[in-house]
């Protein structure tokens, strides 16, 4: 199975990025946060990768740390909680948010994110809550400790939509509008995903 890609990307949304290996282009599926820090199209890249085969897809999923592919696997353990549900949730918060959270069992906190909700939230506790504290170890490690929400929210969604192609006006103008239309405390995945939706309904 694949474990890992080195190329240069070819192409972005928002949901996923095309890979060019020696030619060839792997479409893989990445969390809104790593997404939003790929370097731009035609700039080489290195992803790890997790391949999922069902009877009906074969599908690569990638991280941009180790720390982001553990946390993948061990929702993806959760009963009921398939690859892409995980995806889900490590699109609502930075790793070690999510592991402070799993560990503190903060379940309102995680029910908020993006299609998870209050019983899922309480599932992820249940079955998580003991399992974080070496993700957690290795994720402080990494130096991936995420900026206050407050001052770095804003600018890493503006960084996100630049680098999906976005021109800076546009980019500003869509992140203000999402901000005030959900309220600067949501998470950075729902505000991406509104800033999209105004960018693409033209502003």
């Amino acid at each position: 199975m694949i474990a890992r890609l080195r190329g240069v990307v070819l192409e972005k949304d928002a949901e996923d990025a095309v890979i060019d290996v020696q030619g060839v282009g792997y479409r893989v599926n990445l969390s809104t946060l790593s997404l939003g820090k790929l370097p731009p199209e035609g700039q080489p890249v290195e992803v790890r990768i997790r391949t999922v085969v069902r009877e009906d897809a074969f599908e690569l999923f990638g991280f941009l740390t180790k720390a982001e592919e553990d946390v993948f696997l061990l929702l993806n353990g959760v009963s009921r909680v398939g690859p892409r549900m995980a995806l889900g949730v490590l699109s609502g918060m930075e790793v070690p948010e999510l592991v402070a959270a799993l560990s503190r069992g903060e379940v309102a906190r995680l029910a908020k994110i993006h299609g998870v909700g209050k019983k899922t939230a309480e599932r992820l506790v249940l079955e998580l809550k003991d399992k974080m504290k070496t993700v957690h170890l290795e994720a402080v490690s990494r130096g991936t400790a995420p900026a206050p929400v407050e001052s770095g929210t804003q600018s890493d969604l503006v960084s996100a939509l630049l680098n999906l192609g976005y021109k800076p006006p546009q980019a500003e103008k869509a992140a203000e509008l999402a901000t005030g239309r959900l309220g600067a405390d949501a998470s950075f995945q729902a505000l991406f995903r509104e800033a999209l939706k105004s960018l693409r309904a033209g502003g």
